[in-house]
């Protein structure tokens, strides 16, 4: 994920516990190890070292703060973890989100969310950081300012991909155990859904001018545009097997998508939903981020690799 700053944060989750920072030289900037005190920030799990498994990034603040999800956490009093199956009714263990500052490259705070959070963004008018809890099913809301969790909305099976529109008025939710996307309202966090979308929806990416949203239907190979004043699928593209997730350029005329089975991305226009080049990447891209300044595109492979693309 771009912090928009000139930083690319890649979550390399519990193969290696550590979350790497690269800059726009393609530098390793900082290794910066998931380790944390959770005593320290105020949770009574017990005193000493917890790793985590950092999964996905979003930035805040104009860039000054990255939020980073934890699969699940490891160390004394976490015997119950989530995986990739599950269910509420499991009780698995709650996980945590963490703050890094990006002057220092720290750790500095540790928040608990549900079981298992997987996407997470924020809300542009910084209110909001929102968490995908894939076990639990449901959503963590947490206050930014006061750094905490207080809400917990339920979705239903695996909710995964997270996009919030320009006013911080809406954020919708991708619920991949289904064919729908939740609507939260942010100023009362009412729930209402765009209903059958397709199969799977796993990411999503909201055009700059708010007027369509993207989704990458997993379990069918397409990515969706959808009117989001009429909640109508206008078109859907086949990218290729498995599409996971994907970033939409400043402009909104492009969509940049990786399928992790097919281990391509494809470039779609968004205008008339055509694939205007697809390339090869490592094997199983899963990541994908955008950097306007410099016109590249970074792809993070689950092989253990990350590609830079220039347009």
């Amino acid at each position: 994920m771009h912090s928009g700053r000139g930083l690319f944060f890649a979550q390399n989750m519990m193969y290696s516990h550590t979350i790497t920072v690269y800059d726009r030289q393609y530098n390793l900037v900082k290794t910066i190890a998931d380790a944390v005190n959770l005593e320290k920030y105020g949770h009574s799990k017990g005193n000493g070292t917890y790793k985590g498994s950092p999964v996905e990034a979003a930035f805040s603040d104009n860039g000054k703060y990255a939020w980073v999800s934890n699969y699940q956490m490891y160390g004394s009093g976490f015997n119950n973890p989530g995986s990739d199956k599950c269910s509420p009714s499991q009780k698995t263990d709650n996980s945590f989100l963490y703050r890094i500052s990006t002057d220092n490259l720290a750790i500095d705070q540790v928040i608990e969310v549900g079981s298992v959070p997987k996407f997470v963004a924020t809300s542009p008018d910084n209110r909001f950081a929102l968490v995908s809890n894939w076990c639990s099913w449901d959503l963590s809301v947490v206050d930014i300012q006061q750094n905490q969790e207080f809400r917990r909305i339920k979705l239903g099976r695996y909710p995964r991909g997270i996009a919030v529109d320009a006013a911080s008025q809406k954020a919708y939710v991708a619920v991949m155990g289904s064919y729908d996307i939740a609507v939260v309202d942010l100023n009362d966090f009412s729930l209402d859904w765009i209903k059958n979308i397709g199969n799977s929806p796993r990411h999503l990416s909201i055009d700059p001018g708010g007027q369509y949203l993207y989704a990458t239907l997993n379990g069918e190979g397409t990515v969706a545009k959808i009117d989001l004043f009429t909640g109508k699928v206008l078109r859907k593209v086949a990218t290729g097997n498995a599409p996971r997730s994907m970033d939409i350029s400043d402009d909104g005329d492009f969509l940049y998508v990786v399928n992790y089975h097919s281990n391509t991305m494809s470039k779609v226009r968004t205008s008339d939903m055509s694939i205007q080049q697809t390339v090869n990447t490592n094997a199983n891209p899963i990541g994908v981020t955008y950097d306007p300044e410099t016109n590249q595109v970074w792809v993070a492979c689950y092989s253990g690799t990350i590609m830079v693309f220039q347009e």
